[in-house]
């Protein structure tokens, strides 16, 4: 028996577990602030205890299939077409992983750095794990925009009242920002509920159905409407300017998951909606897109190498690191997209520990200035090992987890236009040496500031802070099979979508070869696979000619070609 048939509301008490551990902070009376261990005791205690029930979703899914798994439908407002609908596949799967990883470690760091107002920052950032969980497995578009909001809220008073001396304007900036873009995206999924009315007799949010619609030219102006909310959270060039002055004033646990999850609702929402829901107008605005990105690559790069904050420098990097995401994802082939979608995974746990340590080197200086530091090695050799390989993931060092991500994504973009991925390799470059630079300084050469040479090294709590991602940056570098096995099938799906309406002469991603990782749309499967993979990319590619050499009303009576939406339907 599957696990979502024996425990029917498995993936609702996921999303919603978080939120009852907040609604039990708040039977904790804590005026006085005398209970601020135990309240920090609880919030950890549920945040592991969501993790660990999360990681039921990763033994029990299927990674054979490309389907949505773990599916709650309920009727919500029927008469408008709203249900309450989530349901989750291999590519968000290790979104929701990501989530729940790091909200404990995210939580654990602020122990010693939050110390007024415990409670409620505890019940924020519980409430912001189930807005953000509810994001990454909504499947009506009504529903992902409740969580798409919803999530505002807990940030705007997570910056604003636990940031620093300028978190008023940061976090008016940030919930300004994203609410500009989130307006937009709004009117586009009620003119999809009108599109679907028109075309059945019937207004429907589900997204499954709304993949099917046949929009014409009007999806040019949805595409745009989501493209910009999701450009937005990227953020990409641009549209950055919030996100330095948000990572710099907010506090570490705030910084953490603000790169490490938040972000990533922007990328995964092009993956999710924006590239499937409007298939021809992300071909047509795909290279915009994709020039927007690798700009940002460059961009970000060198503003970071100027940067004389440690915060700043690594909000920066983030515009050029998520600027390859998109690249990947523009590239609409096999490798591109499924790279993009493990670099965003990467990502998160590598610039989230990079805060991690940026925030614990504040706490024991009170500064975060690299002129400030200097000669750490000597001082705290724990600390700078893990700092270094945290720099060495993120710089995409072969062996660990940065360099399978962008390695996937430039390999993509090479065969979908190389002059792109020529551009981008050299983000690469620059990002080697603005990373490198910034270590050198913080922790070789002699202790030229004497309140350097008493800080302690890494503490027991600090070790269990950073061990989990210096282990996960370790483990996805050398054994990135497990997570691309999961998510190829289902960025396979969404590949072929794309592909139908692009040119006959654009391909699939020919195979590519990689011992014992699975890479959609090739042949890299484990031994004894590749054939298969081989023929089943080969199949797809001649169906999706056959299919553009069509006229367009022999292709709008075959359909989508979206699998689980008949036909007569799209």
């Amino acid at each position: 028996m599957r696990l979502d048939h024996a425990v029917p509301f498995l993936l609702s008490s996921i999303v919603f577990l978080p939120t009852a551990g907040a609604i039990l902070l708040l039977l904790v009376s804590n005026r006085d602030g005398r209970r601020d261990a135990r309240v920090r005791n609880l919030a950890l205690g549920m945040s592991v205890l969501e993790f660990l029930v999360s990681l039921l979703l990763w033994v029990y899914f299927d990674p054979a299939s490309a389907d949505f798994q773990f599916v709650e439908r309920r009727a919500w407002l029927p008469a408008f077409g709203i249900s309450y609908a989530v349901g989750l596949d291999g590519i968000s799967l290790p979104l929701v992983l990501l989530t729940t990883f790091l909200t404990p470690l995210a939580l654990l760091s602020s122990w010693d750095s939050v110390h007024r107002k415990v409670k409620a920052f505890s019940i924020f950032m519980l409430v912001l794990e189930s807005a953000m969980l509810g994001v990454f497995v909504a499947l009506d578009l009504f529903l992902f925009y409740i969580f798409w909001d919803a999530m505002l809220i807990p940030m705007y008073f997570l910056i604003g009242i636990w940031g620093y001396e300028r978190r008023i304007y940061a976090a008016v900036k940030f919930i300004l920002y994203t609410m500009a873009g989130s307006v937009l995206m709004l009117i586009a999924i009620i003119g999809l509920a009108v599109q679907h009315n028109l075309a059945t007799g019937s207004y429907s949010f589900d997204l499954l159905a709304l993949y099917g619609l046949n929009l014409g030219r009007i999806q040019f102006s949805f595409f745009l409407a989501f493209a910009l909310a999701f450009a937005i959270k990227v953020p990409l060039f641009p549209f950055h300017t919030w996100l330095p002055d948000a990572h710099v004033e907010a506090p570490t646990a705030g910084s953490v998951i603000l790169a490490g999850v938040l972000l990533k609702m922007g990328t995964y929402g092009l993956v999710r909606f924006a590239f499937p829901l409007f298939p021809s107008a992300a071909v047509f605005f795909a290279p915009y897109l994709a020039t927007l990105a690798v700009v940002g690559i460059i961009y970000g790069a060198l503003v970071a190498m100027v940067q004389p904050d440690l915060k700043k420098l690594v909000a920066y990097s983030s515009v050029s690191h998520l600027g390859f995401v998109v690249l990947g994802i523009c590239a609409m082939n096999a490798q591109g997209m499924q790279g993009a979608v493990y670099q965003m995974l990467n990502h998160g746990v590598s610039t989230g520990a990079l805060f991690l340590i940026v925030g614990m080197l504040s706490d024991r200086r009170h500064t975060r200035l690299i002129a400030e530091f200097g000669g750490l090695k000597g001082v705290m050799p724990r600390l700078t090992a893990a700092f270094l390989i945290i720099t060495l993931s993120s710089i995409a060092l072969p062996g660990l987890n940065g360099f399978i991500g962008e390695f996937l994504i430039l390999l993509g973009a090479f065969r979908w236009d190389a002059r792109f991925a020529a551009f981008a390799a050299s983000g690469m470059i620059l990002s080697a040496v603005y990373m490198l630079w910034m270590f050198q300084r913080v922790n070789y050469g002699p202790v030229t500031n004497e309140k350097n040479s008493g800080l302690p090294d890494l503490t027991r709590r600090e070790g269990w802070v950073l061990g989990p991602a210096v282990v996960m940056a370790v483990v996805m570098g050398v054994l990135p099979g497990p997570f691309l096995d999961r998510m190829a099938p289902a960025v396979d799906q969404i590949v072929r979508r794309v592909a139908i309406h692009q040119p006959t002469s654009v391909r699939l991603a020919a195979p590519v070869d990689l011992p014992g990782i699975t890479v959609a749309g090739g042949t890299a499967g484990r031994e004894g696979e590749g054939p298969a993979h081989s023929a089943v990319a080969g199949g797809q590619a001649r169906r999706a000619e056959r299919r553009w050499a069509k006229g367009p009303r022999e292709r709008s009576e075959m359909g989508s070609g979206v699998p689980g939406v008949p036909a007569s339907k799209q």
